[in-house]
């Protein structure tokens, strides 16, 4: 029989902007033995397909068809799911995705591994100490006041209470300003400063020293796992 795979994964993320450009940079530099293809069909050895639902609810349609084509191509070992919290709990969001599979009396033929970013995306990127200034000068003074991410966990940050939209915008906006003071410019379609491999170091150094941003430990040390297993 033909040998077709050793290590194989399905990324399934919720966004479209900013998960489609950080996540494969994120691997390439996590995982480096993994190569990302274009067409879930055509994976082989060591090979993730990522494909975004286009945001919430859409990923759990989506979801549906992602595990549908995965049994059919029979070639997948594990089946990644990745979405925010928002304004769920974590456990709410685990049960949500694992009763929709169950109601399509589907059963998936690999293994199922849920990533939740709590609250959001931009919440794990707010883990790099190194780039909250200590003395703001500028719109961040505010944001800082309110809540310091360098010495307290992003992911237990609310929101302020004259802001408006829910707490997953505050945090992409408290993003915005705390990088903003160091002259860099990010945006959900160029998220490019959280790409860089010194962004990433100072990630891992924060879940490492600290008991923060406990999904992202959960990632990071799924992609350990996984460097674990093509060794």
């Amino acid at each position: 029989m033909e040998e077709f795979l050793k290590m194989n994964l399905y990324f399934l993320v919720e966004g479209k902007r900013t998960e489609t450009k950080v996540y494969p940079k994120w691997l390439s530099v996590l995982v480096p033995g993994l190569e990302q293809v274009d067409d879930a069909f055509e994976i082989i050895n060591n090979q993730y397909y990522l494909f975004s639902g286009g945001g919430y609810p859409n990923i759990l349609d989506d979801m549906v068809k992602a595990i549908r084509d995965i049994n059919d191509i029979m070639k997948y070992d594990y089946f990644v799911v990745c979405l925010d919290a928002d304004d769920f709990s974590i456990e709410e969001r685990i049960s949500e995705i694992k009763k929709r599979i169950e109601s399509e009396g589907l059963s998936l033929k690999a293994q199922l591994i849920i990533i939740i970013q709590n609250r959001c995306f931009e919440t794990w990127f707010l883990g790099n100490s190194k780039v909250y200034t200590r003395n703001p000068q500028g719109e961040f003074l505010e944001y800082s006041k309110f809540y310091d991410v360098s010495e307290n966990d992003p992911e237990l940050m609310g929101k302020m209470g004259d802001f408006e939209e829910s707490v997953s915008k505050f945090h992409e906006k408290y993003l915005e300003k705390m990088l903003a003071e160091r002259n860099i410019r990010y945006t959900k379609a160029r998220p490019y400063s959280v790409c860089e491999e010194t962004y990433i170091a100072q990630l891992k150094r924060r879940v490492r020293d600290t008991n923060d941003l406990n999904t992202l430990k959960e990632f990071f040390d799924f992609c350990e796992r996984l460097n674990k297993e093509m060794a």
